[in-house]
């Protein structure tokens, strides 16, 4: 139970993903059938933005800061003030998921953008921490590490969705 426990905890970006996408699932069993690929989008991408980044954001700003030396053991790093600036960031990035959750294109192509190249610019420094200093602790070389691309993939993926699905917006 520990053991799970632990897993859930420290591949968190794995875990709100999955509760998102059930979240999304519980959504569309209560919507209106037929179900329409404009439905469908819009449970998946809501629940995403919501879990995903806002959620998930919110729990690494909560390590960082609260927690940053336990932060820094699990990646693999030392402790340093840079821990602050981190949490920070993804405090910026969470509340910026919040309020893109039942929100407009524009609101989540900037919700999707901004945390994207800061997982993307994550993932690089992990690749490169692998090469030069052989860290692969798994905070650095771990699910974080494949969920730091997979997060803005699907990111980008659930943009194009809805800008292909979304009904014409009526001209103001």
């Amino acid at each position: 139970m520990e053991g799970g426990i632990r897993f859930v905890l420290s591949n968190f970006t794995l875990t709100f993903l999955f509760i998102g996408l059930a979240a999304s699932g519980i959504a569309l069993l209560r919507a209106e059938k037929p179900l329409t690929a404009p439905v469908v989008v819009e449970a998946l991408f809501s629940w995403f933005l919501l879990f995903s980044i806002g959620v998930s954001f919110f729990y690494n700003f909560v390590m960082h800061t609260f927690f940053g030396e336990m932060a820094a053991r699990f990646i693999g790093w030392q402790d340093s003030p840079f821990q602050l600036e981190v949490g920070f960031a993804s405090l910026g990035f969470s509340v910026v998921g919040f309020l893109a959750f039942r929100r407009s294109f524009d609101f989540r192509l900037a919700a999707v953008v901004g945390p994207a190249l800061f997982l993307l610019g994550a993932a690089g420094g992990h690749i490169y921490q692998m090469i030069s200093a052989g860290n692969f602790a798994p905070g650095n070389a771990g699910i974080i590490f494949y969920t730091d691309i997979l997060i803005p993939a699907l990111g980008f993926l659930l943009l194009w969705l809805q800008h292909r699905f979304q009904h014409p917006q009526p001209a103001q």
